[in-house]
């Protein structure tokens, strides 16, 4: 009949991760998205195996900017958010050598000159940190000044990117 709803549509589940914020999931109806990465950034990450995906959205590079803050709040931050991420992904069975990463945002969105750069900083950590990382990073869309929004379907570990001006897919699991 038509307009009548899916099965899978009756068991779709969203869940929105906020800025300083992380989720992960292995629900393969589940779908995680963040909105509005402007100079926060985005990590995604997902395992093809086990099909446990997450997302983390983090807003500064380092907790030491506000320690109260990232005891908190640890997502916040690129140095206490990434080790909470992977933990949390590693309690669903993931493995580090599996993990397939899309990184998004560290734009410069403010008018003008941004003489603190936390997008290039962001990514500067992000990179840092997963410098020893024997995960696979698959895509980047970061820099510029423009905001993104990025959607992860746990079930397949298909990425979905939102810009201001088009749509792109990103496949994770492969």
């Amino acid at each position: 009949m038509a307009g009548s709803p899916t099965i899978a549509s009756i068991f779709a589940h969203k869940v929105v991760i906020g800025v300083g914020d992380m989720a992960v999931s292995n629900n393969s109806n589940a779908t995680l998205s963040t909105y509005a990465l402007g100079s926060c950034v985005g990590v995604i990450a997902y395992d093809p195996l086990t099909r446990a995906g997450g997302i983390l959205h983090l807003m500064l590079p380092e907790s030491r900017l506000s320690p109260d803050k990232a005891a908190t709040q640890p997502a916040m931050f690129a140095d206490t958010g990434l080790p909470l991420l992977f933990n949390a992904l590693f309690g669903m069975r993931c493995e580090f050598t599996r993990l397939r990463l899309f990184i998004a945002g560290g734009a410069s969105v403010v008018n003008g000159a941004d003489p603190f750069r936390i997008g290039d900083r962001n990514l500067t950590a992000v990179k840092r940190f997963l410098q020893g990382c024997p995960c696979t990073i698959t895509g980047y869309d970061v820099g510029g000044t423009i905001n993104r929004t990025v959607h992860l379907e746990v079930g397949s570990g298909q990425v979905t990117l939102r810009l201001p001006d088009n749509t792109r897919q990103h496949a994770l699991a492969s």
